[in-house]
């Protein structure tokens, strides 16, 4: 136990503390796209249909691997030198961020549809920009014995992220309306600015081979077409690949189609704020911190295959939450359940992610891989609407639990080729 307790005491780091709130500020923009948008959409009287086709506006989430080189590489004249390399991408960033999410909450969905789509579009551009930033900017300050504290501080402030701009959005919108509440989510944003103020540009050691700085081509070779080079050398890509896209399926599919269904089932904002988003919340920490745990006894891979069951048999909760109907209790009962249950099948997710970056292209490898893991959120999920108004709300859930299967089943196929098994370092195994 008093092991145990000492080794809490990283946590009391400047550079931990500034890692957490770099987290919040990442997770601050997701919901405002797309969760707490979808509420506002269906209060507006959007179609159904056309609140799951929100889901694409976030496809910058899945690409951002296309500009990750040039956010790596690419000065910004005057402030690269004064500011350095990360802070100087970050600060910008986060600027345009504030004055879009600004101007997000003004538009108005009944009157201009279009206008709301294409600011949601940008906000989620820079916002997935913000993530690769901060990625990096994170491994570079840390030691490698505190990146795994530095990824439980990022993923907490990133949980506290997404609870500000969901249930607090909501209680925000309840007082002074969308517009209102908009404003208040960008002017927290400059927590996010304040913290890459006040923190050390990181020192990078000198890793890249001599050849890489000779000149453009060089340079180019070295960040866009090595690491991917790396990757398909290894031994079971392409199933590694489509296991990260699968693996979120379901879940993904459900959740997008949560809050519509609160909405019509007559839950008010401030109901789906105290019970959906705050007991959510813990219960996505308790979940996290299980994960974990089960990650430490368990294994990597036997961890993934138990959150990934649980995953699949939570989403049956929605279908007791429609059969119950207006039932405080039943809520609170179906979200605990569906965010442990995705809390802990993340936990495990990330920390597969992370360990299948090799050392030396950890930016531009992890681009891809987070990518790949949001696509089920942005493209696969995109029908779901469409699919509630052709099924209605239980046949969908069922067909959402059916679609975890694949994902399972080549989890299996990788633990029994034994297919990019990660090493104790976190590099990812070579063949």
């Amino acid at each position: 136990m008093n092991a145990w307790l000492r080794s809490l005491r990283i946590y009391r780091e400047k550079r931990l503390v500034a890692i957490l709130l770099m987290g919040f500020s990442s997770g601050l923009p997701l919901p405002l796209t797309f969760a707490t948008l979808s509420f506002w959409l269906s209060e507006a009287g959007v179609s159904r249909t056309a609140i799951g086709l929100f889901v694409l506006v976030g496809f910058s989430y899945n690409y951002k691997f296309l500009w990750s080189p040039v956010l790596d590489h690419v000065p910004i004249p005057w402030a690269t030198r004064r500011l350095g390399r990360r802070r100087s991408w970050a600060l910008l960033i986060q600027a345009l961020l504030l004055v879009t999410i600004v101007l997000l909450g003004r538009t108005d969905p009944r009157a201009d549809l279009a206008t709301t789509a294409m600011l949601a579009a940008l906000v989620a551009f820079l916002s997935a920009s913000q993530d690769i930033v901060i990625d990096a900017f994170r491994i570079e300050l840390l030691r490698p014995e505190e990146q795994g504290a530095g990824a439980a501080a990022t993923q907490w402030g990133y949980r506290f992220g997404l609870l500000a701009a969901g249930a607090g959005a909501l209680y925000a919108a309840q007082f002074g309306g969308w517009g209102f509440a908009y404003a208040v989510m960008a002017a927290l944003m400059g927590i996010g600015m304040v913290t890459v103020l006040l923190t050390r540009e990181p020192v990078v050691a000198e890793a890249l081979p001599r050849t890489a700085r000779g000149g453009i081509a060089a340079r180019l070779r070295e960040a866009v077409l090595l690491p991917f080079a790396d990757l398909v050398r290894r031994k079971g890509w392409l199933a590694v690949l489509l296991f990260i896209v699968l693996y979120k399926l379901g879940e993904a599919m459900a959740g997008s189609m949560a809050n519509p269904l609160y909405q019509q089932l007559g839950f008010s904002k401030i109901e789906v704020a105290n019970i959906a988003k705050l007991v959510g919340f813990a219960a996505t920490l308790g979940g996290v911190a299980f994960g974990g745990g089960v990650v430490a006894r368990r294994g990597l891979l036997q961890a993934l295959l138990l959150g990934g069951v649980l995953q699949m048999l939570s989403n049956l909760m929605y279908v007791a939450q429609v059969l119950a109907g207006h039932s405080n209790a039943m809520l609170a009962l179906s979200i605990f359940t569906e965010n442990f249950t995705n809390g802990m099948g993340s936990a495990a997710f990330v920390a597969y992610l992370s360990s299948l970056c090799s050392l030396a292209f950890t930016a531009t490898q992890y681009a891809l891989f987070s990518s790949l893991a949001a696509l089920p959120t942005r493209l696969l999920s995109a029908p779901s609407g469409w699919l509630v108004d052709q099924l209605d709300w239980i046949p969908f859930f069922l067909l959402t639990t059916a679609a975890a299967v694949p994902g399972i089943l080549m989890l299996f196929w990788l633990i029994k080729r034994e297919r990019l098994i990660p090493s104790p370092l976190g590099v990812a195994a070579q063949p």
